[in-house]
């Protein structure tokens, strides 16, 4: 098959090798230049995935990879063209389709009878049939359903494992028309691969939702469970702090039974998708009053994590954050994963700032000059500080100890990550960790 993936990002590269791994002739699209030529060249324009280096390289060295910035003309020569562009939210928490209907836009223009475009990126309900569709129509002068076929299938990996992801769950597809989804099928069974998975009642590989709506909000409610989950214990977390009360053994005192899963409460909620798409889910349903509930709650954690700071710095007739130096650990949003989007480094540097202290940052996987370009101002494991908050539970943060950090009187541990025996003397507090 020749298939087209337009967006060579963290999870559209991947893709692309994916199928390209399965003996099909890809063609990735992007608009970035610099991704294009390292995408030529077999080099793996960004660190961390697994799996990725070595399957890039073969794909691309067999011929069966190849990448350009001409989206329009990779359309044309295609039968299949997968869409992974990115939909963001801007300061409204609206969402921003302006990146997917350039893309469109160009897809449009090098459609041509017969082919299935496939939207892979997550959607508000309904975006696929009443937004996409009305523009490839009204710009290709070709109808849907007779001369090229549409779907919404949503991308459900985690970036740093998006080829186990791609094997471990099943692959949720829903077609605007009954032959959109019956090709879509057929397609996504030739791409990917599945694992067993005998605890499904329908068995591992290609869903067919039924429509594309369905496929829509199935992707959205997956994540915003998560979200509303994460806002349950937080809550829980802070209730437990008030009370002297340590969450984790309750959590995971619930969790000991069928009924229960709680997750875990922290500092912040950061990603591309459990900070964003409950925003796209609260955009077409004015009464999800949880969801939005759960939201508020979770971007409120970097402040409260603040908090927990100031009042540690103040016992004992100390002055709190005002002018106190503080060591951020981890620019990251998550451990392992070179990625800052809705990192909760950033509100939470704001948040110090806001109350008198000087904040800097340190994060293994980043450089200082990339630390600044973020509007950071880098810090180095060492320097004396009067303080320290860990926001990514990278690994290495699991070692450390106060004597790496002169002068240190306080730490809040915002992913309970660090050893207690080694910040002996001093005053430390974990979200949720009650008195600690």
């Amino acid at each position: 098959m020749k298939i087209c993936v337009v967006a060579l990002g963290k999870i559209g590269l991947p893709l692309a090798v994916q199928f390209a791994g399965k003996g099909h002739d890809v063609v990735g699209a992007d608009v970035n230049a610099a991704v294009v030529e390292l995408v030529n060249k077999g080099v793996e324009p960004f660190p961390g995935e697994a799996e990725l280096g070595a399957r890039l390289r073969a794909a691309v060295d067999s011929g069966a990879l190849q990448a350009t910035t001409d989206t329009t003309a990779a359309v044309a020569a295609a039968d299949y063209v997968v869409v992974v562009v990115p939909v963001v939210v801007d300061a409204e928490a609206r969402p921003d389709f302006r990146a997917m209907d350039a893309a469109t836009a160009a897809i449009a223009a090098g459609l041509r009878p017969g082919t299935l475009v496939s939207y892979e990126t997550t959607l508000p309900v309904h975006t696929t049939r009443e937004r996409f569709l009305v523009q490839l129509e009204a710009a290709s002068g070709l109808s849907c359903g007779t001369d090229f076929f549409l779907c919404h299938s949503p991308e459900r990996v985690l970036t740093g494992r998006v080829f186990g992801d791609l094997r471990a769950y099943p692959k949720l597809v829903g077609g605007v028309d009954e032959i959109s989804a019956k090709k879509a099928v057929e397609f996504y069974q030739a791409v990917l691969d599945f694992d067993a998975r005998p605890d499904l009642p329908r068995g591992n590989g290609v869903w067919d939702m039924g429509s594309a709506e369905a496929a829509e909000l199935a992707k959205l409610a997956e994540t915003t469970y998560r979200d509303v989950n994460i806002g349950l214990a937080n809550q829980f977390a802070r209730f437990a702090d008030s009370v002297g009360i340590d969450i984790y053994a309750v959590i995971e005192a619930s969790n000991s039974q069928p009924y229960s899963h709680i997750h875990r409460p922290g500092i912040a909620v950061g990603g591309h998708c459990i900070p964003v798409y409950p925003r796209f889910y609260a955009f077409n349903d004015p009464d999800a009053t949880i969801v939005k509930a759960a939201r508020t709650t979770n971007a409120g954690m970097p402040g409260y994590a603040v908090g927990l700071l100031d009042g540690l710095l103040s016992r004992e007739g100390g002055t709190g954050l005002r002018g106190a130096q503080v060591a951020v650990l981890g620019v990251a949003y998550r451990g392992g994963v070179k990625e800052t989007a809705f990192s909760g480094t950033f509100p939470v540097v704001q948040a110090l700032r806001a109350a008198g202290a000087e904040a800097r940052v340190a994060d293994p996987m980043y450089a200082d000059d990339e630390i600044t370009a973020l509007g950071l101002t880098p810090y180095h494991v060492g320097e004396p500080v009067d303080a320290v908050i860990v926001q990514t539970d990278h690994a290495e943060y699991r070692t450390l100890s106060a004597g790496q950090f002169p002068g240190v009187r306080a730490l809040v541990d915002g992913r309970r990550v660090t050893d207690p025996d080694r910040w002996a003397g001093v005053l430390r507090r974990t979200i949720g960790g009650g008195s600690d």
